[in-house]
């Protein structure tokens, strides 16, 4: 299992874990594809679950997509979708999207990350 380094979060809930099938967010273990918000974590259904990320419009800036443990390109239809609705997803592996969700995070910033597990 790989943890995350600590940082401030202002109440938000950071990425701090994964490891092969699982994310701890928040001191939690989650099993599976999560959707993580400042808010919290919410299962999601993977690529194929669209309306759980474009409910995301209007409440975060940035989307990164963690494709796994290799870094893939999500397909371009959903890209399309997504960016209709405004949302700029990032697609890189699932750890570097965990780090990336908590750096921006850390920064204030509206962000979420959609992670597929490793």
């Amino acid at each position: 299992m790989a943890n995350m380094v600590p940082t401030e979060f202002s109440g938000a809930v950071p990425v701090d874990g994964y490891g092969p099938g699982f994310f701890r967010v928040g001191g939690v273990v989650h099993r599976g594809a999560v959707i993580v918000t400042e808010a919290g974590v919410t299962p999601w259904g993977g690529l194929e679950d669209r309306a759980a990320l474009l409910a995301l419009a209007g409440s975060v800036d940035v989307l990164f997509l963690g494709m796994g443990a290799d870094i893939a390109f999500p397909p371009r239809d959903l890209v399309l979708a997504l960016e209709a609705a405004g949302l700029m997803p990032e697609p890189m592996n699932s750890p570097s999207a965990a780090r990336s969700y908590n750096v921006t995070l850390s920064e204030g910033r509206r962000v979420a990350c959609a992670l597929l597990p490793l």
